[in-house]
């Protein structure tokens, strides 16, 4: 496999363990991505990485680790516009949002509605 393929293997890898709620495995695949290879849009990847990360926390009932990592990504998301390796950042970031008002009454990650996490 070259190296275009290894990175678009583990950009997919990423989302389809993202979509099927393997936070902690799409942040494994992204992270390996972002460290691997200087690319051109590694801030996106970052903050997939850190969106991916804020719901591991959530698992784990880190509400205040949670909304962290989701602010640290808005932030890299709102580098970008449009598409972005196929994602609809503007719709990721009205995603996000309101999983950032979703947090900001959470006391217990049983009280999350996990069907608001983001669609990408």
């Amino acid at each position: 496999m070259n190296d275009s393929e290894k990175i678009e293997s583990l950009f997919q890898e990423g989302l389809n363990n993202f979509r099927s709620g393997e936070y902690f495995e799409a942040h494994e695949s992204w992270e390996e991505l972002w460290s691997d290879y200087y690319l051109p849009d590694r801030r996106f990847i970052q903050g997939l990485i850190q969106l991916s990360v804020s719901f591991v926390h959530l698992e784990n009932n880190n509400i205040k680790g949670a909304k962290s990592l989701l602010n640290k990504s808005i932030e890299k998301f709102s580098k970008f516009k449009d598409m972005q390796r196929g994602v609809n950042v503007n719709n990721l970031i009205i995603e996000i949002n309101q999983v950032s008002h979703a947090y900001d009454n959470l006391i217990s990650n049983n009280d999350f509605d996990w069907k608001i996490i983001p669609k990408i």
